[in-house]
């Protein structure tokens, strides 16, 4: 406890920057898993408990609302690459995208009629009217428990670094993995990006997931890091979550129109 708290009080600065760097795979895994795997595609379906520790993780850490993030999402898939796409890096340019991506986002995730559309089927709870769909509720309460945890200026640097790499791998999952790196399959725009799977939970497997959307898993071959489908994959085990489809191959050769996101 005493050199916990030595090596706190010489190296706040670094001790910031690795806390951040938990609460960002905190909030990527909880994107990956929650936001993308089960509630936009339906290819997992968690225990009421799990989803609830997920729901208040994204709450704390990115302050994203689900309805919002799921319709963006499948709108993105429904009209991918064209004038339609919320962020589209063959439309706008990567570059664009990947310093833009927040605020492309915030433009689609205000539009009403976008949320209608693509994410009829989660309905409004009565905890997301009085918690989670204030972000900056949610992301006050994380400030406020790295502060009593960590002391201001780890806290300030951990918030920070927090924000600046969370945002930054979100933008690259729609920028860099739509423009470099390799394809399994060339029915898609997306690419797979190793490394981006490393520091996203598997989301850097986007050509993968454009093949089929619909699989809780992204990779294809054991040796390729998918965290997020490790976390399923235990969760499975353990009898907290229920597998719906995990052959990215065989999905792949049947991938419905992506129009059918609309009537979700």
């Amino acid at each position: 406890m005493f050199f916990v708290e030595y090596f706190l009080y010489m190296h706040p600065v670094l001790v910031g920057v690795l806390v951040g760097f938990v609460v960002t795979q905190i909030a990527v895994f909880s994107t990956t898993l929650y936001l993308h795997r089960e509630l936009t595609h339906k290819a997992v379906t968690f225990h009421p408990i799990i989803n609830e520790i997920f729901r208040f993780a994204v709450w704390v850490t990115s302050g994203i609302r689900p309805r919002q993030w799921v319709a963006v999402h499948r709108k993105h898939h429904a009209h991918t690459d064209t004038v339609e796409d919320p962020h589209s890096p063959l439309v706008l340019g990567w570059k664009k995208v990947q310093l833009m991506n927040v605020f492309l986002y915030r433009k689609a995730a205000n539009d009403n009629k976008t949320i209608e559309s693509y994410a009829r089927d989660l309905p409004q709870r009565t905890t997301d009217r009085l918690f989670y769909d204030h972000a900056l509720l949610g992301l006050g309460l994380l400030f406020v428990g790295l502060v009593f945890s960590f002391g201001i200026i780890a806290a300030a640097v951990a918030f920070a670094f927090h924000a600046v790499l969370y945002l930054g791998l979100s933008g690259s999952v729609n920028s860099v993995a739509h423009h470099f790196g390799r394809k399994s399959y060339e029915t898609n725009s997306g690419t797979n990006v190793t490394w981006l799977a490393l520091l996203t939970a598997g989301e850097g497997f986007h050509n993968h997931h454009h093949a089929a959307p619909t699989s809780a898993r992204f990779s294809r071959r054991w040796f390729q890091a998918d965290p997020g489908w490790w976390v399923i994959k235990i969760l499975s085990f353990l009898k907290l979550a229920r597998i719906r489809h995990s052959d990215v191959d065989k999905l792949a050769s049947k991938t419905p129109n992506p129009s059918h996101l609309a009537k979700i």
